[in-house]
């Protein structure tokens, strides 16, 4: 049966990954509509190669390019971060959601608002804002099905139905670039050296996020709220091989993994699907090449940034909101060479401890509220740190 779906973001890495598989089956989906920041060359490629009905740029400059670049294919063209929240809601069978950062917080709640299927490829809706999107969900009867790697294979393998059973989640880390370094010798690291994951091809912040290992916080979090399960049984262990991406360990001592290559489109794939399974251009694991699947805990005294997190959900209420706005600000500033590797978590910290608003976010415009004032704290607090 064809599916409507959406695609937020579709000129990232999840975008580009989510119209690779589209591509592949083109009778599976009907593409409704794709977003895009102000890249509107980019958006144009993407709404022509896979025929979608409308293409909406959220930055209103760049419309001219877009319909210009569009005319004569029968694409509806649209701009403004209304239209693309309005794309959002539309009510697609399907909602791909891979906008970065909180700009893409409006939209998912849109999406979710709508009812559908809304696979969650950003952290921002269930860190910023989880308890607020999930009572969403509840009312709308959305579902939300997970793109994240760790996220998606603990959802293949989570027995929903009898969740006591469960004895503990257990997320995998890459460890990331940094995973053999000294905290003298992270003193040092570069911008070049953070974004250079061994395992993984990531954009910037995400791959800042991988070498901090706050990635793992920020799932940590997400965890949480995606799975029903005291945070005190959720675990993060070191996996240097990124092949078995998170594991649900059972009370009769049965532990189950899912494995898979270091790729976004199988966890897309998954969540596309949904509840069937499509097939990939994955070639299927050689578990004899690989050899071996090596685990280890994490040193929190070099990668404090999985503490902090944890901390900041125990904490409650606007916590992680301010968390994740913090760190955005820090990894910034270190892309910028503003500030140094250590710093980044320093920031956080110093964040999270001079800002505590009251109440948890209930709304878009209080996660965008707390978010702003998070920012303006973080970045007082990096510039004293560059001082």
């Amino acid at each position: 049966m064809t599916r409507s779906l959406t695609i937020l973001g579709a000129t990232g890495s999840i975008g580009a990954s989510t119209l690779d598989l589209v591509k592949r089956e083109p009778d599976r989906f009907d593409v409704l509509s794709v977003t895009a920041n102000r890249d509107a060359a980019g958006l144009a490629a993407a709404a022509r190669s896979v025929k979608a009905k409308r293409a909406v740029i959220c930055d209103p400059a760049q419309h001219d390019a877009l319909a210009a670049a569009l005319a004569g294919t029968g694409i509806a063209t649209a701009s403004g971060a209304d239209a693309v929240t309005a794309a959002a809601g539309e009510g697609a069978d399907v909602v791909v959601a891979g906008i970065v950062g909180c700009a893409g917080l409006a939209p998912v709640a849109a999406a979710v608002e709508a009812g559908g299927c809304v696979i969650l490829a950003n952290k921002e809706p269930l860190v910023s804002a989880g308890t607020f999107i999930l009572d969403l969900a509840r009312k709308s009867g959305a579902t939300l099905l997970p793109a994240d790697s760790e996220h998606n294979a603990i959802f293949q393998v989570f027995d929903f139905e009898r969740p006591e059973r469960v004895r503990r989640i257990v997320l995998t880390a890459s460890g990331g670039p940094f995973r053999d370094f000294s905290i003298n010798a992270m003193r040092q690291v570069t911008p070049e050296q953070a974004c250079a994951h061994p395992n993984w091809s990531m954009g910037a912040k995400i791959s800042v996020d991988s070498a901090t290992m706050m990635n793992k916080g920020l799932e940590l979090i997400e965890a949480a709220r995606l799975f029903p399960i005291n945070p005190d049984r959720i675990e993060i262990v070191v996996h240097r091989q990124s092949v078995v991406h998170s594991l649900v360990d059972y009370i009769d001592g049965s532990m189950l993994a899912q494995l898979g290559p270091p790729d976004m489109r199988t966890p897309l794939a998954y969540c596309l699907a949904w509840p069937d399974r499509m097939a990939t251009p994955m070639p299927p694991l050689d578990l004899a090449a690989i050899g071996r699947l090596d685990f280890e805990a994490i040193d929190e005294q070099r990668f404090p940034a999985t503490r902090v997190a944890r901390e900041a959900l125990a904490a409650g209420g606007a916590a992680p909101c301010i968390l994740n706005a913090a760190n955005e600000v820090a990894v910034a500033g270190f892309l910028a060479g503003q500030i140094g590797f250590l710093d980044i978590v320093t920031t956080v910290e110093r964040t999270l401890e001079r800002y505590q608003p009251n109440a948890a976010p209930q709304s878009v415009s209080d996660v965008l509220s707390i978010d702003a004032a998070a920012r303006a704290v973080a970045t007082e607090a990096m510039l004293r740190e560059e001082a």
